[in-house]
């Protein structure tokens, strides 16, 4: 919560006045009293020590410049999905599948933000954001997946007035061309991003974007957490377009977790390529833009100092992070991949390996959670040929009873606020500190619709999230990385994938029942006292 110290009007006791000259002395006199606690150490010791007075932390204590936004994508916060000339994504497919969303929604109507944008618009403006990162509807914009199909002109006015919207408001955009939601045309006639044929579809389909948006649009993400799209998607089929083996969930009824996920990456990493090369070559000298790409990771903390452990705390890495992140920096696979996968790993031709090594003007980097990492020596495992058991790393949530951290909605978010300054630095120290934008972090509570407004307008739990990780995130930035942004996940509450709305994200309350009429929860009012600019 957010503690403010105020002095009443009228005459100041002499108790008063002591207390004000120890106030001077203490926070004036040492103003590094008032700078955030340091972090914990990285074997898991207390999390919340840190202080949530902004103004003793607050945007000035960022680099001049640092931009601050929050984040969305569209087919959590469009709706609108049978309007206005958009053709179907793999997404609307895959939630009118029974039991495949936890609470059999969809986002056919999620936030609709397809007609609510200005108000969605003014919410930012109040809060003192600099920059909303949101994500084009391929399908919106290209009903067929491909240029060939023609262009939606009424998929095109919406962008152009939501991008027009926010830049009248002094808001930066910051585009990402693919969220997940692959037009199911594209995943009909040849099985989307399982085949080659997506890398040139892709590019072609942010050639059009470039030349519509790029005008204005001036920050350029292609791909979206590529690694949650392969994992979630091709190995437990939880996700959009639902494939994996039966082995890993008997609900599967297609897919090969031991292949499809390695396929997958490797076009997802060369279309994104292709689609640096359209804009390098054809527009990025006039339009004076930059484009990037947007990695997730967790952390990983090795379960004991043992080298064996340790050992497995790199592999944990580079079978999540190195997979993406070591071909965009070295054009090449992590050796620690080649070696435990072998020929079900796909390789780089020379001219693949060039196209890819460096295709990134920036990082985007998504943080939420992290995990222990220690080494697999079931001999089962080694003989299982899937992305799960590949790496000979376990990867778990607590150690010897303890979680890592306190535990969120998600069954997956444990809070670990050290692992952003770690897998920053991280990045700072091995890939040689290209510039990063955190273009996601954020924290969820469960959706309980026996709760007054009031009570589901107090997010405390979120408001420490935030302040403790912009301080991690802090640090790292003091230890020399280069950050120049950081978007919170997310503006609003919206739809959460497979967990439907059973959970929410937003630092503003959408009440599903009511009209989508959106609240300030306590944290949007944090972050307006965190952003003043005086």
């Amino acid at each position: 919560m957010v503690t403010v110290f105020r002095i009443s009007d009228g005459l100041f006791s002499l108790l008063s006045l002591k207390l004000l000259f120890l106030f001077f002395v203490v926070v004036v006199c040492h103003p590094d009293r008032g700078s955030p606690s340091p972090s914990p150490s990285l074997d898991g010791g207390d999390q919340h020590n840190i202080s949530t007075d902004t103004s003793a932390f607050n945007r000035r204590s960022f680099p001049p410049g640092f931009l601050f936004g929050t984040a969305s994508s569209a087919y959590q916060y469009e709706g609108a999905a049978a309007e206005g000339g958009r053709g179907p994504s793999i997404w609307d497919t895959f939630t009118k599948i029974p039991g495949k969303i936890r609470d059999g929604s969809s986002g056919d109507v999620a936030d609709d933000s397809y007609h609510r944008y200005k108000e969605d618009v003014k919410i930012m403006k109040s809060m003192g954001l600099d920059a909303y990162r949101f994500s084009i509807s391929w399908s919106r914009i290209l009903p067929n997946g491909k240029v060939s199909g023609g262009v939606n002109q009424e998929g095109v006015t919406y962008y152009n007035n939501l991008i027009n919207e926010l830049l009248a408001n002094d808001i930066k955009p910051f585009v990402t061309l693919f969220h997940w939601d692959l037009p199911q045309a594209l995943e009909d006639e040849y099985e989307g991003f399982l085949s080659p044929k997506i890398t040139g579809d892709f590019a072609a389909y942010t050639d059009v974007c470039f030349k519509l948006f790029g005008d204005r649009v001036k920050h350029w993400i292609t791909l979206n957490e590529p690694l949650t799209y392969t994992k979630d998607g091709y190995v437990t089929g939880d996700f959009a377009p639902g494939r994996c083996s039966k082995s890993i969930n008997p609900n599967c009824t297609k897919g090969d977790s031991s292949t499809e996920p390695y396929l997958v990456t490797h076009y997802q990493l060369l279309a994104h390529a292709a689609a640096v090369k359209v804009y390098r070559e054809k527009y990025k000298a006039n339009q004076k833009g930059v484009i990037g790409i947007t990695l997730v990771s967790s952390w990983f903390v090795p379960f004991s100092p043992s080298k064996d452990d340790l050992e497995a705390q790199q592999r944990a890495l580079d079978f999540s992070y190195g997979w993406f992140i070591d071909p965009l920096i070295r054009g090449e696979y992590p050796q620690s991949m080649r070696t435990l996968v072998g020929n079900r790993l796909p390789k780089f031709s020379k001219e693949e390996s060039k196209l890819v090594k460096g295709s990134l003007d920036f990082l985007g980097l998504n943080y939420y959670t992290s995990s222990y990492a220690s080494a697999d020596t079931n001999p089962v495992n080694s003989l299982k040929a899937t992305y799960l058991t590949d790496s000979r790393a376990n990867i778990s949530n607590e150690r010897n009873g303890e979680p890592i951290g306190p535990q969120a909605a998600s069954n997956w978010l444990y809070i670990y606020p050290n692992g952003i300054e770690e897998l920053v630095t991280y990045t700072k120290e091995k890939y040689n500190n290209p510039l990063i934008y955190i273009t996601e972090n954020g924290v969820d509570e469960a959706s309980n619709e026996d709760l007054s407004l009031e009570q589901a307008l107090a997010d405390e739990t979120r408001i420490n999230y935030y302040q403790q990780h912009l301080a991690s995130l802090n640090k790292a930035i003091k230890k020399g990385a280069d950050v120049k942004g950081y978007f919170a996940w997310s503006l609003l509450d919206n739809f959460e994938w497979a967990s439907g709305y059973t959970v929410r994200f937003g630092i503003n309350y959408v009440d599903y029942k009511l009209g989508l009429k959106r609240y300030p929860k306590h944290s949007a009012h944090w972050f307006k006292n965190f952003l003043k600019k005086e």
